[in-house]
């Protein structure tokens, strides 16, 4: 059976129940202040004689009474229980309906159900709310899958390119192919490591210990110290002991590819010397880590989009240096597995600011 149906037939039973409560206690009234041995004198109508005990004559007079009324609500239970279930339940076929089209594959669909907050409008807000969740996840990683074809197939197409070359003219040098081969094929390699990390990110497949970030941007610091001093880029580390729980390898790669971002941020600066400043704080129940630098300005609505996989800035895309397009996107996705957050935010006298917030837990306890 239906809910719609079960809901009928319960608020008719429970009607029903009601009713011959409400009969019994009128019965057991009448027959309390009724005594047995009394007679009643009835019209001739009714019964020839027109003497009988009371008690037998209110019993005759009371069932067909008694019985015409339950029979009542009977039907007046069924009728409004039904015409009650369908406009109580009609909330209810709206969200099947936009579940069965979200099946589908519609994911633009909205119930945006009317009327007051109940239990209904709850779930139908509920649903919307991950349907948009779910729309634009599904919109992030077909753009995702895109553009990796596309990053994917830069490097394959120009190895083919240079072995066709090479195949076809024999005075070309091996040796530069051989060279440029092997910095495509470095290339394609970074690119499907970076591709890996951004899944084991986001799927959190990893084990959570206690790590300092301040080790941490120190030791991001002096990986990277060579590549700040060949480009005369300055980089200030500080900050206190800001313990979070997490994976140390995965907040590693989170502060390395922040300070590198940094310093390739750098590459077009003005002639002055660039700067990078790497700070690590702690607020009440949060740990923060800061990656300031310096360099050309960024409007304050593409600073939101370097997080997006590929999405360069356009003086790194000018430069020797442009990686793959995932160092934000990565940081993005260690950040939210660690349930964290990621901010990017434009600084007035030029370059970037990304502030990351994760949760702090005691150095001692892990908790």
């Amino acid at each position: 059976m239906s809910v719609r149906v079960k809901l009928t037939l319960t608020y008719a039973g429970f009607l029903m129940l009601a009713g011959a409560l409400l009969l019994a206690a009128v019965w057991v009234f009448l027959l309390r202040y009724v005594p047995d041995r009394a007679t009643l004198i009835v019209p001739n109508n009714l019964s020839p004689g027109g003497v009988f005990p009371v008690r037998s004559s209110l019993l005759r007079l009371f069932a067909p009474r008694a019985a015409a009324v339950l029979a009542f609500l009977l039907v007046f239970g069924l009728v409004g229980g039904w015409l009650l279930a369908g406009r109580m339940l009609a909330p209810l076929a709206r969200i099947t309906e936009a579940t069965r089209m979200a099946a589908n594959g519609s994911l633009s669909h909205r119930i945006r159900l009317p009327g007051s907050r109940d239990e209904f409008r709850e779930l139908a807000d509920a649903f919307d709310t991950m349907l948009a969740r779910l729309e634009a996840h599904v919109g992030e990683q077909q753009r995702f899958a895109a553009n990796a074809s596309h990053e994917l197939r830069t490097p394959l197409a120009v190895s083919k390119t240079l072995l066709d070359v090479a195949r076809t003219d024999p005075d070309h040098d091996p040796v530069q192919v051989i060279d440029r081969l092997h910095a495509v094929n470095t290339r394609a390699i970074n690119l499907t490591e970076a591709l890996l990390l951004l899944s084991r990110a986001q799927q959190r497949s990893f084990t959570r210990e206690v790590v300092d970030l301040s080790l941490l941007a120190e030791e991001a610091t002096e990986t990277l110290l060579p590549l700040a001093e060949k480009h005369g880029i300055t980089v200030d580390t500080r900050g206190d002991i800001a313990t979070t729980a997490g994976s140390h390898a995965l907040l590693l790669q989170l502060t390395t590819n922040l300070v590198q971002n940094a310093i390739l941020h750098n590459l077009h600066d003005l002639p002055a010397e660039g700067m990078v400043w790497v700070e690590t704080a702690v607020r009440r129940d949060r740990v923060v880590l800061t990656v300031e630098n310096t360099g050309e300005s960024i409007s304050a609505q593409l600073a939101p989009t370097l997080t997006e996989p590929f999405q360069r800035g356009t003086e790194r895309v000018r430069t020797d240096h442009a990686g793959v397009g995932l160092g934000l996107a990565i940081v993005k996705s260690i950040a939210h597995a660690h349930d964290g957050t990621l901010t990017l935010a434009p600084r007035a006298a030029g370059g970037l600011r990304v502030t990351v917030e994760l949760p702090a837990v005691s150095p001692h306890t892990g908790s």
